[in-house]
């Protein structure tokens, strides 16, 4: 591996709730995917840090909502060129439950600038992150059932993963 790949690991939520996904814009600050595309809430899980604390501390800085449960369901490897820099990003997923609220981004001058539920039949991969269209990928290949806001979690998918895979350069 190249000597000047810098490596992330991050922890990200599939949060779905009346055949909606929640979903956070990548602002300027982002540091591995392109700023404008809509992302999985969640990030960098920091030195020493659990990575559901991560993604607990990362919901909330991102969307305003507290994590009620996660069940980690699998993860991913992309190769980013942001800002000059190579990445090599690790994704963990985790199907989450909420705490009841209405999401708004809390962090000031972070990596995103707008939370929303968006319709899954809404999603394209054009606007979305390379981990926010895997993620939908699992939502849709899983049969995603949600009834009164009870969600049943999708299943780690082993086939057809992209791991090594290039994401979009920003």
């Amino acid at each position: 591996m190249d000597a000047h790949v810098q490596t992330r690991v991050s922890a990200y939520a599939i949060a779905v709730e009346d055949e909606r996904l929640l979903l956070a814009r990548l602002s300027d600050a982002s540091p591995t995917f392109a700023p404008g595309l809509w992302h999985l809430p969640g990030g960098g899980i920091d030195p020493g840090e659990q990575p559901v604390e991560a993604l607990t501390r990362e919901l909330l800085e991102e969307t305003g909502l507290e994590l009620a449960a996660a069940q980690m369901l699998d993860a991913r490897t992309y190769a980013v060129r942001r800002g000059g820099v190579n990445w090599s990003v690790t994704a963990l997923f985790y199907a989450v439950d909420l705490k009841p609220g209405t999401p708004a981004v809390v962090e000031i001058d972070g990596s995103t600038d707008a939370v929303v539920w968006t319709p899954l039949a809404d999603l394209r991969d054009s606007v979305l992150s390379p981990a926010a269209s895997d993620a939908l990928r699992m939502v849709q290949g899983r049969g995603q059932s949600v009834e009164g806001g009870t969600r049943t979690p999708p299943r780690p998918s082993t086939a057809g993963a992209s791991h090594g895979r290039k994401a979009r350069e920003g």
